[in-house]
């Protein structure tokens, strides 16, 4: 078979050539259009079907210059008919017609040909032309280098001027399309606007019936809504209601994909002209259907368009009455639950769904759609923390809804409040005014000129003090409806701690809240945990310790000072009778006056963070105290007195230990706290609790807290100043009797050696020794046989232990030999030589030697220089005495409250399972039975 024959259109030069002659020529040429059209035509054709469609074609095209000649020949098709023909929608300019069929185009400055009537489009040669000239150009603008030739060459403008002339739906759909791509580049897009290209492309869309033109129009205005500007001058020219109501027409699937795709990009950041555009025009329906549509792509895209949708509030309402609350809630529930979806995928559908409890329209829906949980699983989502001070401000708008109020304490809501008060803010960014709930739509009324009277009535007001500045009267302002002005008093410290249970009183001025009620990120929690405060009786979700720990912690850690309304919820709470039990059950008495009045919070346990500014502490002392003074005030009610012996004498163990514990917080009254403490086993049953598992995190720090105000009420004269402690080297020493049996001339000569295990002989007077102890007379003086050695043996005694013996035996009292077996502080002491020495004073029968060695440990360990851990070693020796001074040390009136705890830890770590002996000796303390003892220094 024989080859193909070429032609020449096979050649790209050939095929230039033709294309340039027709751009200098003109459509017409001056020739017979029979014979030049023929050629231009083929040439076209090839470009087209051929050239740029091979594989590098479209760079060849550009490198040859081919785009001058092609913008050349449309720009002279362009400026031929500048004004559209009157005849129809489908009609094409009469003078485009004339240039075409009779005579070259005319110069720029020519006038146009009259309009044919009769003609309803152009010729179809210049159709043709048309076509293939602006298919080749768009096929072209598809790269990037040949949209900036384009646009360099200035070929926008002969575009839409095509675009506004020739109403063919063929032309229409290829300039739209070129317009289309050329949109792909910021800069041309921004031409294309200024070119007038948007009312045009409307229209167009508007009158074509071709379902590829419409397509193609609507996918130019997409590539147009590339920035913020472009969106709202597209919204304002009119292009959304034209896609609304095509979309409502139920389109063609791929019309209907191009619609979505348009009003996705039309509405991110939607405009209040675009949501009244889509709403007029009949789109929301449509567009909640289309949510459940079999395509992904026509799914995913109209949920967005319903979530962006959601930030104007003029339209929630008509949003959700077509379904949008439901359909939401569903894809984001659907999001969710998916293990491999990114938070990103969730945060338009987070915020959409927080816009819409603005309304209550939507609130009702939303609740009994579920999205009540939906919401409370956010707050709960540690990876959705940047979405929850949104979600928390959006549940201010169910603040009066009684039903949705009880729904969201069941479901937790209170302490994830409580940890949103200290809370880092998230990223979310502020909404906008036409954002804000259309429940209460802005008035939008002309502005009114202000009377020289007005004026001179605005200048007197703020002169007299009636107001603070302009922004705060308006023309509708009266004299009977302004308050008093406001007490200097509270305008120099708005936020002060120290009045935080005193409201308002009536008469205020308004301008004195809004200076005291600082609105900050915290503000929406505060204002629910608030309502949720005035319940008849808030206990069960305000009076636990996560709430109290949060609202304490703000107190205490806002950067600034806090809002007063935290402080009227803590008044509020210790105030209601209903929440005493609770406050008792859950340690909340106990946890005020630790964090506030002692300044150690939870976290301050067992390790010590930064501490705070001194400044702030005094005010947080006084709050603290000002609770504590409302709870005693409940407790000592009769009401209270009732509550409080029905938990400790029929509560669970836990409640009853609780009880015990609280009562010297909250018990002023001495018949109250003697009769439940005292004579009803309460302390006892404090103490027998110590040893048993901590109930609380900061039991012990409470219990020794609680123990130290039980002392304090128990011997209310004991001052709480510290004497300073004389130490053991300063006393005045006493005279060595023992020491002269030592030296190289011992005077008098010993008649007695004790031999040590060691082979250490130790001299010793045999009369003095056997008069010191029962068991050395026995010994000595008796029918042993050591009573006729003069060599006598002391088993199992070291030198050390037996230093304090031998001057014991002789007589020295207080010479210093007791604090040789003494280690020093943070040396452990079980296993030592002191303990040693003790069994050894025990077994020799020497009580006196006992009492000097335990003086001595106590010196030592429990005095300046020992620490909160060196009382649990002492106590561990198993001493009564010496379990006495640890528990002095524990409770000692000076003793600072961390050290308290601490000394208390290690008696409880030591004391083990055999809790008698530390009940023992801190009952003996508490109930002043060893307060005429000596005691170590309490030094803190």
């Amino acid at each position: 078979m024989a080859a193909a024959k070429s032609t020449p259109t096979d050649s790209l030069s050939f095929c230039l050539a033709q294309l340039t002659a027709a751009a200098g020529e003109g459509l017409g040429g001056g020739k017979d259009t029979a014979t030049s059209e023929t050629p231009l035509g083929r040439a076209l054709l090839a470009l087209r079907t051929r050239h740029v469609k091979a594989a590098g074609g479209i760079e060849r095209f550009r490198a040859r210059g081919g785009l001058r000649p092609l913008l050349a020949l449309l720009r002279r098709a362009a400026a031929a008919g500048p004004a559209p023909s009157q005849g129809g929608a489908g009609s094409a300019p009469s003078s485009v017609e004339s240039a075409a069929s009779s005579g070259p185009a005319p110069s720029p400055g020519s006038a146009p040909s009259a309009a044919s009537p009769a003609t309803a489009s152009p010729p179809a040669r210049l159709r043709k032309t048309l076509d293939l000239a602006l298919s080749i150009l768009a096929n072209c603008c598809t790269e990037g280098a040949c949209r900036a030739e384009v646009r360099r060459l200035g070929g926008i403008l002969p575009l839409v001027t095509i675009l506004q002339c020739v109403k063919t739906d063929s032309i229409q759909n290829r300039t739209a399309r070129a317009l289309g791509n050329l949109a792909m580049e910021p800069e041309s897009c921004g031409d294309i606007h200024c070119a007038g290209a948007v009312p045009l492309l409307v229209e167009s869309l508007t009158a074509c019936q071709d379902s590829q033109c419409r397509q193609s129009v609507v996918r130019a205005l997409r590539n147009l809504a590339d920035s913020p500007q472009h969106r709202l001058a597209l919204a304002q020219q009119g292009a959304v209601r034209p896609l609304a109501e095509l979309l409502a027409a139920a389109p063609d699937p791929a019309l209907t994909l191009a619609l979505v795709r348009a009003l996705l990009e039309l509405s991110r950041g939607c405009s209040r002209a675009c949501a009244e555009q889509l709403s007029l025009g009949g789109g929301l329906g449509p567009l909640v259907g289309l949510a459940s549509h079999p395509k992904r792509a026509v799914r995913e895209a109209t949920i967005l368009i319903l979530a962006n949708l959601c930030a104007q509030g003029l339209v929630r309402p008509a949003l959700g009455n077509a379904g949008g609350v439901e359909v939401l809630l569903d894809e984001l529930r659907r999001r969710r639950g998916l293990n491999g979806a990114s938070p990103a995928s969730q945060q338009p559908l987070v915020r959409a769904v927080c816009l819409l409890c603005r309304e209550a329209i939507n609130r009702a829906r939303l609740r009994d759609a579920g999205g009540l949980e939906l919401l409370m699983g956010l707050l709960r989502d540690p990876r959705a923390s940047a979405w929850h001070p949104r979600v928390v401000a959006a549940l201010v708008g169910f603040l009066y809804d009684t039903g949705a109020l009880g729904r969201l304490q069941a479901l937790g809501l209170v302490p994830l409040l409580a940890g949103q008060l200290c809370g880092e803010a998230g990223d979310e960014e502020e909404e906008g005014r036409e954002a804000a709930s259309w429940d209460f739509p802005e008035e939008r009324t002309p502005e009114r000129a202000e009377a020289g009277s007005f004026r001179s009535l605005q200048s007197w007001l703020i002169s007299e003090g009636y107001a603070a500045g302009p922004g705060d009267i308006s023309p509708d302002w009266s004299p009977e409806c302004c308050p008093p002005p406001p007490e200097p008093a509270d305008l120099t410290s708005p936020t002060s701690l120290r009045t935080p249970r005193a409201l308002r009183p009536p008469g205020r001025s308004p301008t004195a809240p809004a200076a005291e009620e600082p609105w900050g990120r915290e503000g929406p929690a505060l204002l629910l945990l608030s309502r949720f405060s005035q319940a008849p009786d808030p206990s069960g979700a305000l009076v636990t310790g996560p709430a109290l720990c949060g609202l304490l912690a703000y107190v205490t850690g806002a950067p600034g000072p806090p809002s007063p309304r935290a402080l009227r919820i803590l008044a509020r709470l210790t105030c209601n009778p209903a929440c005493l039990e609770a406050f008792v059950r859950s340690y909340g008495a106990a946890l005020l006056r630790a964090w506030l009045v002692l300044g150690v919070a939870p976290d301050d346990w067992p390790a010590m963070r930064t501490r705070q500014a001194r400044r702030s502490q005094h005010q947080h002392r006084e709050l603290g105290e000002m609770l504590l003074q409302n709870l005693t005030v409940q407790a000592e009610s009769p009401f209270g007195v009732g509550a409080l012996t029905h938990l400790l004498l029929s509560g669970s163990p836990e409640d009853r230990v609780a009880c015990a514990l609280t009562l010297p917080f909250i018990c002023r009254k001495p018949s109250l706290w003697r009769r439940l403490l005292l004579d009803q086993g309460g302390l006892r049953l404090l103490l027998s609790a110590l040893t048993r598992p901590a109930p609380h995190p900061l039991f012990l720090f409470f219990a020794a807290d609680s123990l130290s105000c039980l002392q304090g009420l128990v011997s209310p004269t004991g001052s709480p100043a510290i004497l300073p402690a004389i130490p053991l080297d300063l006393d005045p020493p006493s005279p060595c009797l023992y020491e002269p049996l030592l030296g190289p001339a011992p005077m008098p000569a010993p008649d007695l050696h004790f031999l040590l295990d060691s082979g250490l002989r130790l001299p010793a007077q045999r009369a003095a020794s056997a008069t010191a102890s029962p068991f050395f007379r026995a010994l000595l003086a008796g029918s042993f046989a050591e009573a006729q050695m003069d060599l006598v043996p002391l088993r199992g005694l070291s030198p050390s232990a037996a230093w304090p013996i031998l001057h014991h035996l002789h007589g020295c009292r207080g010479c210093g030999a007791a604090l040789g077996p003494v280690p020093p502080p943070g040396q452990p002491l079980l296993g030592s030589e002191a303990e040693e020495a003790l069994e050894a004073a025990g077994r020799f029968l020497l009580p006196g030697l006992e009492e000097e060695l335990e003086e001595a440990v106590g010196r030592i360990h429990l005095g300046p220089q020992g620490g909160p851990e060196s009382v649990g070693e002492v106590f561990r020796l198993g001493r009564p005495r010496l379990a006495a001074h640890c528990a002095r040390w524990t409770l000692g009136p000076g003793q600072c409250p961390r050290k308290r705890a601490l000394a208390l830890v290690g008696l409880v770590e030591a004391a083990g399972e055999e809790a008698g002996p530390l009940t023992e000796a801190l009952l003996a303390v508490v109930m002043g039975v060893e307060s005429g003892g000596k005691g170590p220094n309490l030094d803190c």
